[in-house]
């Protein structure tokens, strides 16, 4: 993390002077070449899942190819788990807990990465389609905080399912496959849109007119009313069997059809869609998969979802899921359940917050105090508080609980740095670390940095993704020792 200034009666002995230098001034061949391995696999992992459901899919197929098994096979059984075990659990099919057990009893705690999966996009209302200006439009409600002006005019996929009253699940994606059509929300042309440039870029494009362009061509049919509407809906039906009112039980998304890429002439960044905060779920899962043999302390990786409008609902951080989970592994470790045992097991884990942080912009120095902001690939970024204004909404670890991070990541070889999320007073944010710390047990946050953070396109750096890897890896293994 740091190179020393030597001065003084002991500066041949003592590192005194914290300097942030860029990650790659301190690189190995080694990481280097697994930085590139990495970088290629998240992006694969990222085109993969640009939906919580999607990330969720893919991320038990990874988990499964590694020999992780369903939690349930074990719950309606009499078989107990046993050190070394590999599981997951699913909450809905959107949030997702992987975990290996480890040699000491659950009560000891666990080694805990918590991410989440979802992302701010569009999302398709309850009764949606209609036709107006001889064009058929879909209604939007849009999720978690975006800037609505960036939306418009770019390539949109259709992604999500459709559920059927009798349970059948139909999946839809258009828009990512070449040969697909896309979908678009378009905006006003500046050769009108006096009024609408004396607006705030907050107030230039209103939330209800955010609805995407699906169609313009009318089905040949004489006293047909609306006839381009009834197009789109004889499309839908000849190629996924669903009716109009089958988007009352509906989750559809509208997220950038671009696929994630690497960026800069040097190669050195992702830019694609979610990086906040697949790239920290990825991170965590690969570091959980690659864990090798049995671990001290039961390891597990938490993606969940939500996190974006609170983290509430089933599937939200908010909700009993994990807790569960946790009851389960100790029913399933030990001669039965006790609360005590659980309480225990959660009060005496360690947790990362696996989440991302804001990266210093030259563009936009003045929202930044640049000493304490994170620097694009100078290594995952260690937060012990966000909150805003007055730390409002964080957790803000224990001094001797980041002692311990930096003991571990200093001793793994990884590269970290610290960083705020801007300046006092200019805004804030938060994660899941407040809604884990409640059990007691010791959190801090510690993400990758993104620039242009929940745009449609969101930048990082392959030597921080690599290094959130690294980190996670190393916190799971041997983070107690």
């Amino acid at each position: 993390m740091k190179t020393a200034t030597k001065t003084g009666k002991n500066a041949k002995k003592h590192d005194i002077t914290y300097v942030n230098n860029n990650g790659y001034e301190k690189l190995s061949p080694a990481d280097d070449k697994a930085m590139e391995i990495i970088g290629k696999l998240y992006i694969n992992f990222l085109g993969a899942g640009k939906t919580e459901r999607e990330a969720h899919d893919e991320g038990v197929r990874l988990l499964e190819t590694a020999g992780f098994r369903d939690l349930l096979q074990f719950e309606k059984g009499s078989a107990k788990l046993a050190p070394g075990d590999r599981v997951y659990k699913s909450c809905a099919g959107k949030t997702l807990m992987a975990v290996i057990i480890g040699k000491k009893p659950l009560e000891a705690g666990m080694q805990i990465v918590g991410a989440h999966t979802d992302a701010p996009r569009i999302d398709i209302k309850q009764n949606p389609l209609y036709e107006a200006g001889d064009m058929a439009l879909l209604d939007t409600h849009y999720y978690g905080g975006i800037k609505k002006y960036q939306w418009v005019t770019i390539p949109l996929a259709l992604h999500g399912v459709f559920v059927k009253p009798d349970g059948k699940k139909i999946t839809v994606t258009i828009g990512e496959d070449p040969s697909d059509p896309v979908l678009c929300i378009t905006d006003l042309l500046p050769h009108l849109a006096a009024d609408q440039n004396k607006k705030t870029l907050a107030e230039g494009i209103e939330g209800e007119n955010l609805d995407v362009v699906t169609g313009s061509r009318p089905v040949s049919e004489k006293g047909r009313k609306e006839k381009i509407k009834h197009n789109i809906l004889r499309l839908l039906y000849e190629k996924y069997g669903v009716t109009e009112s089958d988007f009352l039980s509906a989750e559809l998304e509208l997220v950038p059809a671009d696929k994630p890429r690497e960026a800069g002439l040097d190669r050195s960044m992702v830019l694609g869609y979610g990086q906040d905060d697949r790239v920290c779920a990825y991170a965590g899962l690969k570091a959980l998969i690659d864990l090798k043999g049995v671990p001290e302390y039961t390891s597990v990786v938490l993606l969940c979802d939500k996190e974006e409008i609170g983290s509430v609902g089933a599937t939200g951080m908010a909700s009993n899921f994990f807790e569960n989970t946790s009851a389960e592994l100790v029913n399933l470790t030990s001669d039965g359940y006790s609360e005590l045992t659980l309480k225990r097991a959660l009060g005496n884990s360690w947790m990362i917050s696996a989440d991302v942080n804001a990266l210093f912009d030259p563009l936009y120095a003045g929202v930044s105090e640049k000493k304490n902001s994170a620097l694009l690939n100078h290594g995952v970024c260690l937060t012990k508080y966000g909150g805003a204004r007055g730390k409002s909404g964080s957790s803000d670890a224990n001094a001797e609980f980041v002692a311990q991070i930096r003991r571990i990541f200093d001793k793994a070889g990884v590269i970290w740095q610290t960083g705020e999320l801007g300046k006092v007073d200019q805004g804030g944010g938060g994660t899941i670390a407040w809604l884990m710390a409640r059990y007691g047990m010791q959190v801090v946050d510690c993400g990758v940095g993104l620039l242009s953070m929940h745009a449609p396109m969101e930048l990082a750096g392959k030597l921080d993704i690599y290094m959130a890897y690294k980190a996670y890896l190393a916190f799971l293994r041997d983070g107690r020792k």
